[in-house]
């Protein structure tokens, strides 16, 4: 404000902030949450960064809810549907895993229990306590290393399973199926790709043998999505002649499409069948606790399932999962 030669005063106008729109805000929430479940939905997924962040699709239903909420506020109605409509596509993708049941099927039973070993590290001790505890008739172990080999068989294991078929490594790559009855191995299932992933026939008594695979494909870190694909591929289809069973360590998560894809060509999750499908598994031991689900034991269509838990395993990364089944 100044004053004029000939009088009076010149009244300088003040600059008005521009406020970004509330419309804008509100489509700037939504829209991330929306392409996320159309995403999921569609499986659109592609390259390794898209197929690690999938992996948090449980969190990203919870946080769906935001948007939601701040668009109804709002009363901005294009952007409220859009927003419900997310959630509830993200809500069906995620929650029918704590919401299933033991199935009460007969049959004979068979237990497995599957863990990954980060490099050979896991506690010895503590994986004989899970054997002896919960008894299963098959040991899926990823990251076997010959030193782990030898661990787990002076703290009992060779008097407990001796039946086994092992490509154990120094390195990631080793793994390795125990049993309780005896094994042939199948040498010709599963091609080079990813980590050693050995298969075998269990003679299971009462019936015809049972087909089972060690799971560990490469995890789909930068190029090694590729193989992380070609390997999800590679599993078989389920069967009429013979009953599968894969079990370890997918670095995948029933919100991955190459995940899904296998499970529709004859298989179902165990831990989805009986409500413990959101139970996390990695990073297990760290000051961040599990996150994200990626040990899985899946089983042929024809399987029953009983009951799924999870247990943790000192100086390793992964929990153990432990399944309960009854095989036709």
């Amino acid at each position: 404000m100044e004053t004029s030669a000939v009088g009076g005063t010149i009244v300088t106008p003040g600059r008005k902030r521009r406020k970004f729109p509330a419309t804008a805000l509100t489509w700037l929430a939504v829209t991330p949450f929306a392409a996320w479940a159309v995403v999921r939905v569609a499986g659109l997924e592609r390259g390794s960064l898209p197929t690690q962040i999938m992996t948090a699709t449980p969190y990203a239903a919870a946080g769906s809810l935001v948007p939601l909420l701040i668009a109804a506020v709002g009363r901005k109605r294009a952007a409220t549907a859009v927003a419900l409509l997310a959630t509830t596509a993200l809500g069906f993708s995620v929650l029918p895993r704590a919401l299933g049941r033991a199935e009460a099927t007969t049959g004979r039973p068979l237990k497995v229990m599957t863990i990954n070993m980060l490099f050979g590290r896991a506690d010895a001790a503590t994986i004989m306590e899970l054997v002896r505890e919960f008894q299963p008739d098959v040991l899926s172990t990823q990251e076997l290393t010959p030193g782990a080999v030898t661990d787990l068989d002076e703290a009992g294991l060779k008097e407990l399973m001796p039946y086994r078929v092992l490509q154990d490594e120094w390195s990631a790559g080793g793994s390795g199926l125990y049993s309780r009855h005896p094994v042939e191995p199948l040498w010709d299932v599963m091609p080079p790709v990813g980590h050693q992933m050995p298969a075998a026939l269990i003679s299971l008594p009462g019936g015809k043998p049972v087909e089972f695979i060690d799971a560990h494909p490469f995890p789909p870190l930068g190029p090694q999505v590729v193989e992380w694909n070609e390997a999800m591929a590679a599993f078989p289809s389920a069967s009429p002649d013979r009953i599968r069973i894969i079990a370890g360590d997918f670095n995948a998560s029933l919100d991955h499409a190459a995940l899904r894809g296998l499970l529709a060509r004859g298989y179902k999750d165990a831990a989805d069948t009986v409500g413990a499908g959101l139970i996390p598994t990695w990073p297990a031991n760290k000051r961040v606790p599990p996150i994200i689900t990626i040990d899985h034991v899946l089983v042929d269509e024809r399987v029953g399932v009983k009951e799924v838990s999870v247990r943790d395993v000192p100086k390793t990364d992964h929990r153990a999962v432990l399944a309960e089944l009854t095989v036709p």
